[in-house]
């Protein structure tokens, strides 16, 4: 049985990370793609946990090699997803989270069309200023930067399967859940999963 893949994208500061931590702590067979980056590590931040903190010509010699399923530059810094760590994952029948923006997804889309893409909105542009402002991170100008460009990124909703407004986050978290267990729910999932449940409820087994 292969896993699904799903892409989770939203604007700085809406909370996807958050979300997507809790929904992978409380959800069996669900794990996270650690994203490669060219972007300083912060405080807190474990190499390998967060992100595959790598430099500029190690990203570039990985594209050139194929071996991103998607990349792009965001605020000046690279990003990537790594095809084989994907591949072996979904192989293995577990089902896969990637935190990417809308680039990122559009490239996994083309790539895996049976992917299901997700996207969350912050409730209001003040409750989102509010968030990045108390993160103590971002100079002024870095925060109206990604106000501008949360503005570009929340006007892509529309190329994704399902909208979640994180405003409680206890009212997103159940949302993005029943997106996983509705997509678990389907026939084709579950005769896979109780494949030998399936065969002795009707009378195959032996």
């Amino acid at each position: 049985m292969t896993g699904t893949l799903y892409i989770v994208s939203a604007p700085s500061g809406a909370g996807k990370t958050t979300l997507v931590d809790a929904l992978v702590r409380t959800m069996p067979d669900l794990r996270v793609s650690v994203s490669h980056t060219t972007r300083p590590q912060r405080p807190g931040e474990v190499d390998g946990v967060h992100y595959h903190f790598v430099d500029t010509e190690t990203f570039e010699r990985m594209v050139a090699a194929g071996e991103f399923l998607e990349h792009a530059r965001v605020f000046g810094n690279l990003y990537g997803t790594s095809r084989t760590q994907v591949e072996e994952m979904l192989a293995a029948g577990t089902d896969v989270v990637l935190e990417i923006d809308w680039q990122g997804g559009r490239q996994v889309r083309q790539a895996m069309p049976d992917s299901i893409s997700i996207f969350i909105l912050p409730p209001s542009r003040d409750e989102l200023e509010r968030r990045l402002r108390s993160r103590n991170q971002d100079s002024d100008s870095v925060i109206a930067q990604r106000m501008q460009e949360a503005v570009n990124e929340m006007s892509r909703f529309r190329e994704y399967d399902y909208l979640i407004v994180n405003d409680t986050f206890d009212d997103a978290l159940t949302d993005l859940k029943a997106i996983v267990r509705v997509r678990r729910l389907r026939c084709s999932v579950q005769a896979a999963r109780l494949g030998r449940r399936m065969r002795e409820l009707l009378g195959e087994d032996g």
